[in-house]
């Protein structure tokens, strides 16, 4: 039996952006932190801040039985951390099994899948007059002609959820389509990725009109951490997700998310982004991500609102952190190879120049990999970066 002081906190997706960033957060509080990974290779899964890594299976009943495996191992309850869509959806659904081992802070399964669902959240919106863009759902070619003649173009297609069937195919959430023949053309080339697709409103404005809130609420629904921020650049650009990002203040964002999360009692890690649409001025909900910490997280953290501790120590009943009000700080998080990606593609299409680049570089900034004190990570993914950009220039790698 593991024996510790200090319950540990168990991280489902250490291969993941999310999870190292959520193991460096919680080992600085002084937390214990054992991670699972599918690969435990993966430059994420090196960080020094985990005691051990364990291989974790696929997300399916062979990664339950290793929680359940690893839980009989601790002598307390150990605080459960799910880092992506998938893990989030599969612990909800068998939360039974777990929670003899784990503290859980998830809404009831009815509301994880309800929030997770696109199709089912969308309808939910609508009927509760919350705003989100007109939309369409797709489940053959039929309702795709339909839904090409009702909505006006640009618009998005995406999935009614990301799943592994989706994420072999691509890394985008989702592809902006400019009038119907592109539509249809991209229509008829991914709807085997999905069972449903979602034709969706383009909402008018580029990356730094996508706002988002982050958040936590507790066990009676009340929120006890909220943080707002906004996308400066994304990675695929258009459609991908942040690269540079910078806190600010925006209480519109924050009565939005409010608003949605009351309505469904939540309970956990929260996420909402926002776009405004920059002809109207009105906000319009994208898409929540619950139950799981994600980018902005730790950017969270940096500006001093202690977000992912909270949980921790709201699950096991200890004093909550003092630092959970947000106050502007002007810091900026930021990936650095996926930034540099995006403010290459965006400097050769004519939209960035080497001055707006280098003022958008300025002032303080957290890097989502970077790290002196755990620099294993960054080393990684510095070596696979350039491998795979000899592969790409050369057709092969060293």
């Amino acid at each position: 039996m593991i024996k510790n002081r200090k319950p540990y906190a168990v991280l489902i997706n250490m291969d993941y952006l999310t999870g190292l960033q959520t193991a460096r957060i919680l080992a600085d509080n002084g937390v214990p932190v054992i991670g699972l990974a599918e690969n435990p290779d993966h430059y994420c899964a090196k960080t020094n801040t985990c005691e051990k890594v364990i291989p974790s299976g696929k997300m399916s009943d062979e990664l339950i039985e290793n929680l359940i495996k690893l839980g009989k191992e601790l002598d307390q309850k150990a605080v459960l951390y799910p880092c992506q869509d998938a893990s989030v959806l599969l612990v909800s659904q068998n939360r039974v099994k777990l929670e003899p081992y784990y503290h859980i802070s998830l809404p009831s399964n009815e509301t994880v899948e309800l929030l997770m669902n696109k199709p089912r959240f969308y309808e939910f919106a609508r009927d509760k007059e919350l705003p989100v863009a007109k939309f369409f759902l797709l489940k053959n070619r039929k309702d795709a002609e339909e839904a090409a003649d009702k909505l006006d173009f640009p618009c998005v297609l995406k999935p009614h959820m990301r799943s592994p069937r989706w994420e072999e195919n691509t890394r985008l959430k989702a592809f902006k389509v400019l009038n119907k023949n592109e539509f249809l053309n991209m229509y008829d080339r991914i709807c085997d990725w999905s069972d449903t697709l979602m034709l969706q409103e383009w909402i008018e404005g580029d990356d730094t009109s996508l706002y988002s809130c982050n958040c936590y609420y507790n066990q009676n629904s009340e929120p006890l951490v909220n943080f707002t921020a906004k996308k400066l650049r994304q990675w695929p650009i258009v459609t991908g997700n942040t690269s540079l990002g910078v806190d600010v203040i925006d209480d519109t964002v924050l009565n939005v998310t409010t608003d949605l999360f009351k309505k469904v009692n939540y309970v956990g890690l929260g996420y909402v982004e926002i776009k405004k649409d920059i002809q109207t001025g009105k906000y319009y909900i994208i898409e929540p991500n619950i139950g799981r910490p994600t980018g902005r997280s730790a950017l969270a953290e940096a500006c001093g609102v202690d977000l992912i501790y909270t949980m921790y120590c709201d699950c096991l009943g200890l004093p909550l952190p003092d630092t959970r009000t947000q106050t502007f700080k002007n810091v900026k998080w930021i990936h650095l190879r996926t930034d540099l990606q995006s403010a290459f593609n965006y400097w050769k299409n004519g939209k960035l120049t080497i001055r707006e680049w280098l003022k958008s570089m300025t002032g303080k900034k957290f890097y989502a990999v970077i790290s002196f004190k755990d620099p294993i990570p960054f080393i990684m993914e510095l070596r696979a970066g350039i491998k795979y950009s000899i592969k790409s220039l050369f057709g092969k790698a060293d």
